[in-house]
């Protein structure tokens, strides 16, 4: 018999992805869900084609060369789809002020095939006032397409009789389309999600230069999280104390080998 995909037979927790309905919890041990979704870490991205908001199709495979963030959701759910979407909007929205507007990609994935048309799609999108994001893509498909998809992913989802129990989930994918982390819950806390994005943003490329290497190292321990005004910022401090350091130790090495040579 072939291994049924976890997606269709283990419900996950709406909120954290993490707690089980009792039925399930006779059957299937709680960390199941988890280890499903961690399994994914360091996998391809899958090479499917979807449909955009105008039933075009969107290769996904356009998205390599930068970060991408994947949510899958269904568009009939009232209460925690738009929640996990909305919040993940806000989160966005302070990762592309301190990354880049052109940073990173996001897509939304409609895994009701059956209702998730391009036009719902399209209808969700503008519903939470997520029209016109830079980079954000409300994506609709085909059934083959959302189970390759949810696998490759560790994304699982179970129908119930509210519609559907989901793993409340979101997968970052790396420049060279590798799953690089997954963030779990509906009001995800900023640093889970802007964190992740900003090393690989900032991650020096293979073929980096000596001055493009070190700017963007620069802004790697320079842009920092502030909690009060949960946003980011690049604090001049931190490149005030790096050029000091640097600047005692050339002094320090001036001092010595004049000493040297005086000794000498």
């Amino acid at each position: 018999m072939g291994v049924i995909p976890l997606h269709r037979v283990l419900p996950a927790c709406l909120a954290a992805g993490l707690a089980w309905t009792a039925a399930a919890a006779t059957a299937y041990d709680r960390g199941d869900a988890l280890a499903f979704s961690q399994d994914a870490i360091g996998r391809d991205l899958a090479a499917v084609t979807l449909r955009d908001s105008r039933g075009q199709p969107f290769d996904l495979a356009s998205l390599r060369g930068k970060p991408l963030v994947i949510s899958m959701i269904y568009t009939s759910c009232h209460h925690i789809c738009p929640a996990i979407t909305r919040n993940l909007g806000e989160t966005v929205d302070v990762a592309q002020e301190a990354l880049g507007r052109d940073a990173f990609a996001v897509i939304t994935v409609g895994f009701d095939w059956k209702v998730d048309t391009p036009e719902r799609m399209r209808q969700f999108a503008a519903g939470l006032g997520l029209t016109g994001v830079p980079n954000w893509h409300f994506l609709a498909t085909d059934a083959e397409v959302v189970d390759a998809l949810s696998d490759n992913l560790g994304f699982i989802f179970y129908p119930s009789a509210k519609g559907f129990d989901h793993l409340a989930q979101a997968t970052i994918v790396d420049a060279d389309g590798k799953i690089y982390r997954q963030v779990y819950g509906v009001d995800v806390e900023t640093t889970a999600l802007v964190e992740p994005l900003k090393e690989l943003v900032f991650g020096s490329p293979r073929n980096a230069g000596f001055l493009e290497h070190w700017v963007s190292t620069f802004k790697l321990f320079c842009t920092v999280y502030d909690p009060n005004s949960d946003r980011y910022r690049f604090d001049y401090s931190i490149f005030m104390a790096i050029v000091v350091g640097v600047l005692s130790l050339g002094l320090v090495a001036v001092f010595i080998v004049r000493e040297w040579r005086h000794a000498r």
